[in-house]
C-alpha cells in the first residue's frame, strides 16, 4: 500500500531527497538514514541482480520481485523505476497494479521507445506524446489509490531538444501524472527554465558523472525543484569499496587496517539478527 506520507510533504511544500538503493543491503541502510523517500534506480538493481547494463533487459518480473523486497524491509516510502511500463497500455494497467501492491508509494515511468536506455547515455529514442499521454492516462486510472503517484519522465532533451521536453512535461503534467521528471538538463540554466515553465511538481536526477549539474537540495529548491534522486550514490560507492578491499585481500593475502569494514556486530543489528535472538530467547528450540 501507498505511503500517504509522500504525497503530503510534496502538498506540505517539503523537499524530498532520496538516495539510490538496488539491492537489500543498500535498502536497509539507507532505511536507517532518515530519509523522506528512497529511490530504487532501474540501472543499479539491473547491474546488481543481472550483472547487466540498463538498455531494456530486465523484464517487469525481475523488477516488481526486487522492488517488493525492499519494500517489504523497509519503513521509508519507495520510489521506483518502471521504465516505460514494460509495454503497451495493458502492461501499464498491469504495472501499476503489481507495483503499488508490492509497496511501492511513488512509479516512474518513461517516454523511450523500447528497448529503453539509462537517462544519462545517448541513442535513446522517444515515443510520440500522444502515446505516453495514453499511458499516463491509464496508469492514472488504474491505481487504487490517491496516494500512489505517477511520475511522467521525458528523455526527449538529449534528441529532440529543450522545448520539446518542456512541451512535453505540460502535455504529461495536464494527462494527470503527479510529478514530472525531465531527464538530462545539461545546465543549471537549462533547469530553471523547466521549473519556470511547467507548472507542476518537478523531479530531478542528480547522476554522478551524468549529463545534468550537481546542485545541492538548497538550490533545488530555490530553482522550484520538489524531489531529488542520486541513484548512483549507493552502487559506486559499494563499487568503490568492495575494489578497494578485494585488490587489499589479493595484494596482501589477509584484510588490512587500510580497508574500513563495517563492523560485523553491527552487521548482524542492521540484517535483524537481534529479532531472530529474541524470538529463540521467547520460544527455545526444545531439546
Amino acid at each position: 500500500m501507498a505511503d500517504p506520507a509522500l504525497k503530503a510533504a510534496l502538498k506540505n511544500g517539503e523537499f524530498i531527497l532520496a538516495p539510490g538503493i538496488f539491492d537489500l543491503i543498500s535498502a536497509l541502510v539507507a532505511d536507517r538514514a532518515g530519509f523522506k523517500a528512497l529511490y530504487v534506480t532501474g540501472y543499479g538493481t539491473v547491474a546488481s541482480y543481472l550483472g547487466l547494463p540498463d538498455a531494456g533487459i530486465a523484464t517487469y518480473r525481475d523488477m516488481v520481485e526486487r522492488i517488493g523486497q525492499m519494500c517489504a524491509r523497509t519503513s521509508t516510502p519507495v520510489i521506483a523505476d518502471a521504465d516505460t511500463g514494460y509495454g503497451g497500455l495493458l502492461n501499464v494497467r498491469h504495472t501499476v497494479q503489481g507495483y503499488e501492491a508490492a509497496g511501492v508509494t511513488a512509479m516512474q515511468m518513461e517516454d523511450q521507445e523500447f528497448p529503453k536506455r539509462c537517462g544519462h547515455t545517448l541513442g535513446r529514442r522517444v515515443v510520440p506524446v500522444e502515446e505516453m499521454v495514453k499511458k499516463i492516462e491509464v496508469a492514472v486510472d488504474s491505481r487504487r489509490s490517491d496516494d500512489f503517484l505517477i511520475i511522467a519522465r521525458t528523455d526527449s532533451r538529449t534528441s529532440l531538444g529543450l522545448d520539446e521536453a518542456i512541451a512535453r512535461g505540460k502535455a504529461y503534467a495536464a494527462a494527470g501524472a503527479d510529478v514530472i521528471f525531465v531527464e538530462s538538463p545539461e545546465s543549471e540554466d537549462e533547469m530553471k527554465r523547466v521549473a519556470d515553465e511547467i507548472d507542476a511538481p518537478l523531479f530531478a536526477n542528480m547522476v554522478n558523472g551524468g549529463r545534468t549539474p550537481l546542485l545541492s537540495e538548497t538550490r533545488l529548491k530555490e530553482l522550484g525543484y520538489s524531489i531529488a534522486i542520486h541513484p548512483a550514490v549507493g552502487f559506486l560507492a559499494v563499487g568503490q569499496a568492495l575494489t578497494r578491499a578485494y585488490g587489499d585481500l589479493k595484494a596482501h593475502g589477509e584484510t588490512t587496517s587500510a580497508v574500513d569494514l563495517y563492523d560485523f556486530g553491527e552487521f548482524n543489528k542492521l540484517v535483524g539478527f537481534e529479532d531472530v535472538w529474541a524470538f529463540e530467547k521467547k520460544f527455545p528450540e526444545i531439546a
